[in-house]
């Protein structure tokens, strides 16, 4: 039981957190795009936190589910559908056996998240993760992203349930005010360095005080932004050293290139700061044309984000399990159903309920009163039957 790929939509693959401790052998973290709407799509449907998800770009796939699951869409908003009908983001979502879900091209964002309760689709873990290295082709599905025709299973053949299901959603708009979809310009905060040092004054001023724009040459590696000319003292190249998710390297022709989930592990340009790890979805979000400025801060002040960020997670998840007057408790569906039921077994002479007060006794009285009675014919050929007896050797005569 799983999904079947009808379309792959663009760019689509299966990712998690990331995989990690391989760097030194040449082997990129990869991962997800926007960690945060990752989070929150595991949240809203309790799954592990690093469970795989579906991540798309720009376009989204058009999918049919073979088993009844539960979903939860989040990140960019493609419009989904399921079965015709509109598919609210950052909700927990019911999908029956043969539904369709149907993305289309992203109308605010770039990235969109599909979660799939009950531990998401079956795939083996390397290197201790699921997510998907395209350029060593392993991990994920089949070590690419989806085609038409995939069908993927999933890890628990079938979820009909969550409690207090009516909670599992949030507030989109406030997502979306995270992202700043309605701005025109993005301000994203960066810690300085780690070569800061080999750029001009100028060039760090410009850095920090102009507007850059996204460019369509972006993708999971990294996004190429286009400004003014970010000035060195002697050039940008370095001997190669280790890239972190977010570095902003400064090649020769001066413009900025932050890198990303698929990164190379080294690289031999200056790197002139590294973006704060909340503020990596907001860039990712912005599609081609897209204003960004950057904002510098200090190491203490981007972990102290980090940390006010794990906070709101916890109280998400909260929220998300918390009762709601959606969720009917089983006590208020027992109170609901007892007269309906009471009415039915008064109509069919049936034997009392167990949730009416009466005791033993009496339901055994009941279901006695209601036993099989014999015919007057029956009860005479019974009395008229002849008698058996028993001998020593346990045979009847």
């Amino acid at each position: 039981m799983g999904l079947v790929v009808r379309k792959p939509g663009v760019y689509t693959s299966i990712q998690d957190n990331g995989r990690f401790g391989y760097q030194g052998s040449g082997f990129s973290t990869n991962g997800v795009m926007d960690r945060r709407a990752y989070v929150i799509a595991n949240l809203l449907v309790e799954n592990d936190p690093n469970a795989p998800v579906l991540e798309f770009a720009l376009a989204g796939p058009l999918l049919r589910f073979t088993t009844k699951t539960i979903i939860a869409i989040t990140g960019a908003d493609f419009g989904a559908t399921i079965d015709g009908e509109p598919a609210p983001r950052y909700t927990a979502l019911m999908v029956k056996r043969g539904s369709i879900l149907r993305f289309g091209a992203a109308k605010t964002g770039c990235y969109g998240y599909l979660a799939i309760a009950g531990g998401s689709v079956r795939i083996p873990e390397i290197m201790g993760s699921r997510s998907t290295n395209l350029k060593c082709e392993f991990g994920g599905w089949k070590g690419r992203t989806l085609m038409t025709g995939d069908y993927l299973p999933f890890v628990t053949k079938g979820v009909d349930f969550l409690p207090n299901l009516g909670s599992h959603r949030l507030d989109a708009g406030n997502d979306d005010a995270f992202y700043g979809f309605a701005n025109d310009e993005v301000l994203v905060r960066v810690v300085p360095g780690p070569q800061e040092d080999l750029f001009t004054e100028e060039g760090i001023e410009a850095f920090y005080s102009q507007t850059y724009t996204t460019t369509a040459k972006c993708d999971r590696m990294g996004y190429r932004l286009d400004g003014p000319e970010i000035e060195t003292r002697n050039g940008s190249d370095i001997i190669s050293d280790g890239i972190a998710f977010g570095a902003v390297q400064v090649p020769s022709h001066g413009r900025p290139i932050v890198m990303l989930a698929d990164r190379q592990t080294t690289g031999g340009y200056a790197k002139i700061g590294t973006i704060a790890t909340v503020d990596i979805p907001k860039l990712v979000q912005r599609p081609p044309g897209s204003r960004v400025r950057f904002e510098p801060v200090t190491v203490q002040q981007a972990q102290e984000l980090l940390r006010q960020e794990a906070r709101q997670f916890e109280m998400l998840a909260l929220k998300v399990r918390r009762p709601s007057a959606d969720g009917i408790s089983p006590r208020r569906t027992a109170r609901r159903l007892t007269p309906i039921l009471e009415r039915q077994a008064a109509k069919t002479q049936a034997d009392t309920l167990w949730i009416d007060r009466a005791n033993r006794a009496e339901r055994v009285g009941s279901r006695n009163a209601l036993q099989y009675e014999k015919t007057p014919d029956e009860k005479a050929s019974a009395d008229n039957a002849p008698q058996t007896a028993s001998r020593g050797n346990g045979r009847t005569a």
